[in-house]
């Protein structure tokens, strides 16, 4: 294994987040699939109390939302900021989000399953993130009776999520991988180890930005710890993976890489009009010249934060209201020169 590949969060070049998320059923409620909206409404004003009850356990600052309270582009921007699902955005009736002011851990309310529990940080830390999720799941455990069978195990409305309740998964860039083909295998090698592979906003979305979200599919008969340990192994071969063609490809085609990495550079530095599907395939070249030495002055994170910033709900509610295509697009082009101006 290459020294260089440290176990941490660093290497936020290649992983971006780590995430883990538990789900879990109040025993005494129908499930959320029945849309009882007495029960609905219950199950979210106890998990809240539930949590805003432990304040001495660091749960201050957390804050619920209703669905129906939210507008179009307050849940866009949920869902891009990975807060909430888009089965969960569409669930007027029910849904509700407990966050904190971080939004680095937040509990999901009346989605597939009553409670979707989910811990988010940056570059490699799966056990971290586990620990928190973990921590809250106690708390709100220790207020609510879990639907639970001792053969089986927490109950869930789907019955891939039966058992442990847990999927934890990574978000990588892998523009090597993409440009040389050899994504391909890699996918293979993912499914046939049991892991799933999906795009930046979950099952059925595009792999945006050279973006791909890999997590775990087996959650029953095995531990919560071998499901952390087998990801995090699988994540430290794949950047290893990544590392060694990112460098065959710079060494064997240098003009190309180049040329490819500042021309995505220019277009970012100087277009008037440009679509998020472009503005992530550019960002994506860029992070890749700044992993190569090639772009100075910048830094990963502030690239993670510019794709944030250039989602369609994120932009329109920078601006406070809705935009059209076209004016989505030339604002996009404008808040990216701003941010490479001095670049």
């Amino acid at each position: 294994m290459p020294k260089e590949i440290n176990h941490d969060q660093g290497n936020q070049d290649i992983v971006v987040s780590s995430r883990v998320r538990m789900a879990r059923n109040m025993k005494k409620y129908f499930f959320p699939t029945l849309r009882d909206i007495s029960s609905g409404e219950k199950v979210a004003t106890e998990v809240y109390q539930s949590i805003v009850s432990q304040k001495n356990q660091g749960n201050e600052g957390f804050r619920v939302e209703k669905i129906k309270d939210l507008t179009e582009i307050q849940r866009l921007q949920m869902v891009e900021k990975h807060l909430i699902s888009p089965l969960l955005a569409n669930n007027y009736q029910t849904g509700a989000v407990v966050y904190n002011e971080k939004e680095s851990l937040v509990i999901m309310i009346n989605e597939e399953d009553h409670i979707r529990i989910q811990a988010l940080l940056p570059g490699l830390q799966l056990e971290e993130s586990f620990h928190n999720a973990s921590r809250m799941d106690d708390i709100i455990e220790g207020a609510v009776d879990y639907a639970f069978d001792r053969k089986f195990g927490y109950l869930t409305a789907c019955p891939t999520n039966v058992g442990t309740g847990l999927r934890a998964s990574v978000m990588l860039h892998l523009p090597a991988l993409s440009m040389s083909g050899e994504i391909q295998g890699m996918l293979q090698f993912a499914n046939k180890i049991g892991l799933a592979v999906r795009g930046v906003y979950g099952e059925g979305s595009d792999f945006a930005g050279n973006l791909y979200q890999i997590s775990n599919e087996v959650t029953l008969g095995v531990s919560e710890e071998e499901i952390i340990e087998k990801l995090k192994e699988v994540t430290i071969q794949i950047m290893a993976m990544e590392k060694k063609v990112r460098e065959a490809l710079f060494k064997e085609q240098p003009m190309e890489m180049e040329d490819q990495i500042y021309r995505s550079l220019g277009i970012l530095k100087s277009a008037r009009m440009i679509t998020v599907e472009e503005a992530m395939k550019r960002l994506s070249n860029v992070q890749l010249g700044i992993s190569l030495e090639l772009i100075k002055g910048i830094e990963i994170s502030e690239v993670h934060q510019w794709i944030a910033m250039i989602q369609p709900g994120s932009l329109q509610a920078e601006i406070g209201k809705e935009l059209e295509h076209k004016s989505r697009d030339s604002r996009r082009a404008t808040l990216l020169r701003e941010k490479l101006i001095n670049h």
